[in-house]
């Protein structure tokens, strides 16, 4: 009997090798690194690549989440659950410490949100911290202006990005070199799509907050998204509250993330479900991306992710 050998590989294999090159590379070219883990799914799979990349040693750098203060319970309990069973440091910058120290100004107003302000501090937590090199779950799938988006994106001094401005990448070489004060933002996962991330869920049995899930859920209507009942989403009297059966495939600020119905109650529907689907997760549920055409490209020059 003739034993043969087997040395395809898988494309999930491919992305994570990839993936752990990347969290490798940035761990032995930078001082001061950092993930920024919100309990979302990208960031649960990026830290999952963490694990992996450093096994048996801990995560070699800390954990930090931009906190708007208006996240859903569900994922800021994940979020630190999962932290403190990693044993691993977590640092959360707060929006509402932004506001009461006058850094911004909250927006007042029916469509009022958080989300743009946590641009500043984001900043305001990288310049405090030291953080050279800050790991991001953004995909090139999402939105147009992520798909201009380096695996090494550089960001000046400010903190702010020109898509004119960024390094080659050839052959999986990436430029670490920056100056005092700039950084990089680190994308691991830049060539996954939502469909891989899903899939890779799957795979490796990881558990994800219930948001995700199909559920039962009190929303209202607005731009045709379904918005959660809640008292930091302002809401008018024509917009009725009502009870359905939703699920979230993206999980942000609540006041700009919509929910789609579904009765997708696994992760093998979740799956099933976005194989037919024809909209991007954040063109169908973040209000955010849809304040003007260059609405994202326009953040990420401010200094968002």
């Amino acid at each position: 009997m003739t034993l043969q050998a087997d040395y395809t590989t898988s494309q999930l294999d491919v992305l994570e090798a990839e993936a752990i090159h990347i969290m490798r590379e940035v761990a032995a070219e930078f001082e001061r690194p950092c993930l920024l883990f919100s309990g979302g799914k990208d960031s649960i799979v990026m830290l999952r690549i963490a694990e992996k990349a450093f096994w048996p040693a801990p995560i070699p750098f800390p954990l930090m989440h931009v906190d708007t203060g208006h996240n859903f319970d569900e994922v800021i309990e994940f979020r630190d659950r999962r932290a403190a069973e990693l044993g691993a440091r977590l640092v959360v910058a707060s929006v509402q410490a932004s506001i009461d120290a006058g850094r911004v100004v909250e927006e007042t107003g029916r469509r009022a949100s958080r989300n743009r302000l946590q641009t500043t501090t984001l900043l305001d937590a990288i310049e405090e911290h030291g953080f050279d090199a800050v790991f991001g779950g953004a995909r090139r799938d999402e939105e147009k202006a992520r798909a201009k988006e380096r695996v090494f994106s550089f960001r000046d001094d400010f903190g702010q990005w020109d898509p004119k401005n960024q390094r080659p990448e050839l052959w999986n070489l990436y430029n670490a070199k920056i100056r005092k004060g700039e950084h990089i933002r680190v994308f691991p996962l830049s060539n996954w799509t939502e469909l891989d991330i899903w899939d890779y869920i799957r795979r490796e049995g990881i558990e994800i907050p219930s948001i995700y899930y199909a559920h039962k859920r009190r929303v209202f209507e607005r731009d045709g998204m379904l918005l959660a009942d809640s008292p930091v989403v302002q809401r008018g009297e024509d917009e009725p509250v009502f009870e359905a059966v939703v699920r979230y495939r993206t999980v942000g600020d609540m006041t700009c993330t919509g929910a789609v119905q579904s009765t997708a109650a696994t992760v093998e529907e979740i799956i099933a479900e976005i194989a037919a689907t024809r909209i991007t997760e954040r063109g169908a549920t973040r209000a955010d991306d849809r304040a003007s055409e260059a609405a994202m490209e326009d953040r990420k020059r401010e200094g968002y992710f």
